[in-house]
């Protein structure tokens, strides 16, 4: 269950995951990583797999972070 506080997770699929990576021009390992310990991630996460944190600015827009589960 997710907390009120907690920001929304969520996985990306392999399509949307090598889209970010290319579009960003980085590749998994450059990425922030997320222990798959992690009690914010979503069921079925492996190790490798894409996470997509939604929080909001102050201003109310929605700001997304990626991280790779390690």
């Amino acid at each position: 269950t997710m907390h009120i506080l907690q920001p929304k997770h969520s996985k990306l699929s392999e399509k949307d995951s090598m889209e970010l990576l290319k579009k960003s021009n980085i590749s998994k390992s450059q990425l922030p990583k997320i222990l798959s310990s992690d009690s914010a991630l979503p069921e079925n996460c492996k190790i490798g797999d894409v996470i997509k944190i939604e929080r909001t600015s102050p201003d109310g827009k929605p700001v997304f972070y990626y991280r790779v589960v390690v």
